[in-house]
């Protein structure tokens, strides 16, 4: 595979936060399309890196490019999100007195406020979008519903359309499985599964039975540095990841 056929790529990034260094020399490739899920135990790295690809952080070395080689490294949060990438944050952030269909209009594609929003008509093709968005993210039915009258997955759900109300390139997804139901969970995973192709999803996530449903490759992440790439399989089998996880050896 030649290198413009990575969607995102981290090359040699590190990142030291008052002496601990949070990445250390992480180098990180994403194909167009791809699911990719990142695991690792706390304090791995996980969500700084994600702060990184985002530019909520800057590194202090490497090189993070997207797409057609922009350095993102060059570029602030909002400029990066107008690029594609935008970022689902493990606790929902949703306007909770809106109602379902209000919070994904305002996160149509475009600039414009809430009041803005909020004082004009929907046009045809907006009703549409927004519909498609819906349906997308199993909350058709709830379309007129209060968003802080939801369950903790259907603002999950939410949270993701609007994202995707946002016609992103690259979801940086972090934890979505976090305090779901087993029901949920299953739903959750159905969903990203149903949007990789059209979108590159990157998944932070704990939860081994939700990375066993929906992962193809795994990536896990330890003291900021890449320890292992494979099938969930060939993860879980790996000695390395047992030690890391465990804090044993695997028998032999």
């Amino acid at each position: 595979m030649t290198r413009k056929q990575f969607i995102l790529s981290l090359e040699g990034v590190s990142k030291t936060f008052d002496g601990f260094k949070a990445i250390n020399d992480l180098s990180l490739y994403v194909e167009e399309g791809e699911l990719r899920v990142i695991i690792g135990p706390n304090g791995a790295g996980k969500s700084t890196m994600l702060d990184l690809i985002t530019g909520r952080t800057r590194p202090d070395s490497g090189t993070i490019e997207f797409a057609d080689k922009t350095d993102l490294t060059a570029l602030n949060e909002y400029q990066i999100n107008r690029l594609g990438i935008g970022r689902k944050f493990q606790t929902p952030s949703v306007y909770v007195d809106h109602t379902v269909f209000e919070n994904i209009w305002l996160s149509l594609e475009g600039s414009r406020s809430l009041w803005s929003c909020l004082s004009s008509r929907v046009t045809p093709s907006q009703r549409e979008r927004i519909g498609q968005v819906l349906k997308q993210v199993n909350l058709a039915g709830k379309a007129t519903a209060k968003a802080g009258m939801l369950s903790h997955g259907q603002k999950q759900w939410l949270e993701i359309g609007m994202l995707l109300a946002q016609n992103p390139k690259v979801l940086l997804v972090d934890e979505p499985a976090a305090g779901m139901t087993d029901e949920e969970t299953i739903r959750t995973g159905d969903l990203l599964m149903s949007l990789a192709g059209k979108h590159t999803i990157i998944v932070i996530e704990h939860d081994m039975v939700f990375v066993r449903q929906i992962a193809r490759t795994v990536t896990v992440l330890h003291q900021g540095s890449l320890l292992c790439e494979g099938t969930v399989d060939e993860v879980q089998a790996d000695e390395r990841v047992i030690e890391v996880y465990l804090g044993r050896k695997k028998k032999t």
